[in-house]
């Protein structure tokens, strides 16, 4: 489980994160929503250690993670797909998925063949350079490179965003397959609220929330805030 307590975050004079509290269930799908700037991108970098933080405080599994750098938190599981994808477009596609092998706990060196079976189009292009493919298939490169470190928890900042509407249901049934049949736990911004709405999540028997609920949506507020999470049934 992820869990994000008072969390504060400047940029420059800006505070950008006001006191922000999230918990994130194992095995489950977390949506932020709100509008462009109030602090969406800005909490997931906070929590894949982009950003330097003011105060607070971010576990993983119950270890705390807060000030650890960036690869550090790579090799305790957690993937992250940048908004605007961010692949290395001089580097092959073999090459760019090869950099997210670095970030494994396991020593692990060849890329794992479910990625091709999720992406059948990146085996076809392998040697092919990053900058040649298009959105879409830059956005699947995106997510397979965080898929080669293999996560448990995989952060996804606008996820379909610029994408062909083709390649958008293919990323929505691929977050499908991620959460609900390897159970790994997700955290994405989706504008789109039809799409996060399809997308499922495993809430856990245990758990006080609803086990036909789909999603659990976060919306923040103009003043970086999170209200409360509250899952509802699609």
């Amino acid at each position: 489980m992820l869990k994000v307590e008072k969390l504060n975050q400047f940029y420059g004079e800006s505070h950008t994160l006001w006191d922000v509290d999230l918990k994130v269930l194992t095995g489950s799908c977390t949506c932020l929503m709100g509008r462009n700037g109030v602090g969406k991108t800005t909490l997931l970098k906070a929590v894949m250690g982009l950003l330097p933080l003011s105060s607070g405080s971010i576990c993983m599994d119950g270890n705390e993670i807060a000030g650890k750098p960036a690869e550090l938190r790579a090799h305790q599981g957690i993937g992250y797909v940048p908004q605007g994808r961010e692949i290395f477009t001089q580097l092959s596609v073999e090459e760019n998925l090869r950099v997210g092998l670095l970030a494994r706990s396991d020593g692990l060196r060849e890329i794992p063949e479910f990625i091709f079976e999720i992406f059948p189009v990146l085996k076809q292009m392998l040697s092919r350079r990053g900058g040649d493919l298009s959105g879409g298939q830059q956005q699947q490169l995106a997510i397979g490179r965080a898929l080669a470190i293999d996560p448990n928890l995989l952060i996804l900042d606008e996820p379909t965003e610029g994408i062909q509407p083709n390649i958008v249901e293919e990323i929505r049934n691929t977050l499908h397959h991620l959460n609900k049949d390897l159970g790994i736990t997700l955290i994405l911004t989706e504008q789109h609220i039809k799409i996060a709405k399809k997308t499922p999540t495993n809430i856990p028997k245990n758990s006080d929330k609803e086990v036909n609920s789909m999603v659990s949506f976060v919306a923040f507020n103009n003043l970086g805030k999170c209200s409360e999470i509250k899952s509802k049934s699609i």
